[in-house]
């Protein structure tokens, strides 16, 4: 996804919709720092997101094989294990970036406008 965004003439992009499944998957949950590896397989029940030029902000919700879910910011780290479909849309009405934002400690989501048509 991030490949297919860096070769696009968008600057902006989002996850329109997922499924799929991961081997194994990398997240950072909410209110921690560090890493945390699920086992798989997982399925993906839900991927949202944006793409920007300074890089992805993704999350995702996956459930296992008894069903129980984990979600968090997904890493890499997070191999497909059979299939990803993956449905992006693009723009390059606006551009989104992410500056450090001071008040939060994060690169935050920043939209300016894009390209002239």
């Amino acid at each position: 996804m991030e490949a297919a965004f860096a070769v696009a003439p968008e600057t902006a992009g989002f996850v329109a919709a997922a499924v799929g499944s991961l081997d194994r998957a990398a997240l950072r949950p909410a209110g921690r720092d560090d890493r945390l590896m699920v086992p798989g397989p997982l399925e993906i029940v839900g991927l949202s997101g944006t793409l920007s030029l300074d890089g992805p902000h993704l999350h995702v919700a996956v459930s296992d094989a008894g069903g129980g879910m984990r979600g968090g910011h997904l890493l890499h780290g997070s191999p497909v294990r059979t299939t990803a479909e993956i449905v992006l849309g693009l723009t390059d009405a606006v551009q989104f970036t992410r500056p450090h934002d001071p008040r939060t400690g994060y690169a935050e989501l920043a939209a300016e406008p894009g390209r002239d048509p």
